[in-house]
């Protein structure tokens, strides 16, 4: 019996290595091929009385993020129409819709784009609008999205141009390709930053004076907020369009803010960088844990994840312990009483114990739980004080008794959902900026969102010097708790202020001091909020340049949905920049 014990134990081990060893080696492993596919997908056109209505049916999806799918609207009439785009995914995506209403001016044509979570396999786009009779509007149109065996680059520009540019060889979806790619002309390309945060790799092969002002800002705040930006020639313009580019000479992936660009020269170059890229694993900025799904019963988030936020967890004891008092008041409590009174009187005693526990268990949920949100919140963000700007990757933690309103969500920010989400989690409309109308938290639900978004802000830390002593003034917009700045060559821990106030730095640390990975190693071990933001940490960790600085906020953070009404029960923030007046 103890050797068929013994025997047991070591299968189940064996199997449950096996398994978290599959498990790792599915998240990290290297993608293999060779080549790449074109899957810029086909389209499907109809005409509707004065609207031409053209809708790419299928499209490939990102890892992450938003499948953007392109609808093109062409107006032959002589009013202006308003048109209301509409897409509900197929089978077990949900009831939850993505939608979009945009006025087509009179003899014009429009293209605007609608992304759907890239969770999304398929699903159909319903096409209304006011000024047409419903008669004349076409049912709903079929969309398809196409996964990649390997990584997906987003292409401003012509197929044509890419083979020209990267040499890499075109094969089919048999054949392994390394990578899939989707094709977009410039002009055309969308202008919200939740269209490209999803993509691997996002390359513009041809003219880079093509791309219109509008989309080389959204592309700069693609690579600012994590992305990859591969670009096939430096132009005296460049600088203009991605101001915080200083390696011009270089051919390796030069930093930008937390993402990285690639320049390259000739063909061969341009391949060997983008199979450089595109050979490795991944991680996505920003990584919000979801619901564990079926097969992981034991745990509550995927991967065994722990919540960020203490009112996911269940209160197993003290139900426990409101279980053993009724279980004591109904049995042994009930015997004593129908010895003593008789049976009538426990069949009044049974019913009221039963409401008592059920007024208790209201009351404690209205009492200690309240009809408030609760929330935990995790950012890292990067200061561009000069361009007045910030660029924050962050994940939120949620819970509430009650669901919560809309949302708003700003074009040059992205809400992206847990990548194991197998279905729509909330309803979108894209109509001006993002607004998530239902389904950002619903009631008694633990649901984490990440965010990434380039923000305007006139947050700033300010060093002067006053005879032998260095000041700081913090003008970051909350207390800073923690940090340290670089003036003079030498690094000194920041003291902590209240929002506004200002202190005199000490000593300097010693030579050979890391601040900045001593200040994330404080707040969060090996990665900030148990490596949901690992993927933004890379840049971040780089040392301080002079008159550079890194500080611990507490607070809601700046990421949009700060905006939200809430109980905070942990906010924590790194922010690094360049001082004001810390250069000498």
């Amino acid at each position: 019996m103890r050797s068929a014990v013994l025997t047991a134990s070591v299968l189940l081990c064996a199997l449950g290595g096996s398994r978290a060893l599959a498990t790792s080696l599915a998240d990290e492993a290297a993608p293999a091929g060779y080549g790449y596919r074109d899957a810029s997908g086909t389209i499907d056109t109809r005409n509707h009385g004065d609207l031409r209505v053209s809708i790419r049916t299928s499209a490939l999806k990102p890892e992450r993020g938003y499948t953007p799918i392109d609808v093109v609207l062409q107006n032959s009439g002589l009013v202006s129409l308003q048109v209301r785009l509409a897409f509900q995914g197929h089978s077990n995506s949900g009831p939850r819709t993505s939608e979009r209403t945009v006025e087509v001016p009179p003899q014009r044509r429009l293209v605007t784009w609608l992304p759907v979570p890239a969770t999304v396999q398929a699903g159909s786009i319903l096409v209304e609008s006011p000024g047409l009779s419903p008669l004349t509007l076409p049912a709903h149109t079929p969309v398809y999205v196409e996964r990649s065996s390997g990584g997906t680059v987003l292409v401003l520009g012509t197929l044509k141009d890419f083979d020209d540019t990267s040499g890499v060889p075109r094969v089919e979806a048999t054949g392994s390709p390394l990578f899939s790619v989707r094709t977009v002309d410039p002009r055309d390309a969308p202008r919200e930053l939740s269209a490209y945060v999803g993509y691997s790799v996002v390359m513009v092969p041809g003219d880079l004076a093509a791309v219109p002002a509008d989309v080389w800002a959204v592309l700069e705040s693609y690579v600012l907020s994590g992305g990859r930006l591969v670009l096939p020639q430096a132009s005296s313009r460049l600088t203009e369009h991605l101001p915080l580019f200083t390696a011009e000479g270089s051919r390796d992936a030069a930093p930008y803010g937390f993402g990285r660009v690639r320049l390259c020269g000739a063909a061969l170059e341009c391949g060997q960088a983008l199979n450089a890229m595109l050979g490795v694993f991944i991680p996505g900025a920003v990584s919000p844990a979801g619901a564990a799904p079926r097969w992981e019963r034991s745990n509550l988030l995927a991967g065994g994840l722990t919540p960020l936020l203490d009112h996911a967890n269940t209160p197993v004891g003290r139900f426990l312990l409101l279980i053993f008092a009724f279980v004591l008041a109904v049995g042994p409590g009930g015997l004593m009483l129908a010895r003593r009174r008789g049976p009538v009187a426990v069949l009044v005693a049974v019913p009221l114990v039963s409401v008592l526990t059920c007024v208790a268990l209201v009351m404690w949920s209205v009492l200690v739980d309240g009809f408030a949100v609760h929330s935990a919140r995790y950012s890292l963000t990067w200061l561009d004080a000069e361009r007045s700007r910030a660029v924050t990757l962050g994940v939120s933690a949620w819970y509430a008794n009650v669901s919560s309103g809309p949302v708003r969500f700003p074009a040059t920010s992205a809400l992206l959902a847990p990548e194991n989400a197998d279905e729509m989690l909330a309803d979108l409309d894209w109509t001006n900026g993002l607004t998530v109308t239902h389904g950002f938290l619903p009631p008694r639900t633990y649901r984490e969102w990440g965010e990434v978004a380039v923000l305007p802000s006139r947050a700033r830390l300010v060093v002067r010097r006053e005879g032998d002593t260095v000041r700081v003034q913090n003008a970051l917009g909350a207390r800073l708790e923690q940090g340290y700045v670089r003036v003079g060559s030498q690094s000194y821990a920041l003291p902590a202020l209240e929002d506004g106030a200002e202190g005199a730095l000490g000593e300097p640390l010693p030579e050979g001091a890391t601040p900045v990975n001593q200040l994330v190693s404080s707040v969060g071990g090996t990665s900030l909020a148990e490596g949901r933001l690992s993927g933004g940490e890379e840049n971040f960790r780089a040392p301080l340049p002079e008159g550079g600085f890194i500080a611990r906020l507490g607070g809601l953070g700046p990421a949009p949905s700060s905006a939200v009404d809430v109980e905070l029960e942990a906010g924590i923030h790194l922010v690094r920049g360049q001082s004001e007046g810390g250069r000498p």
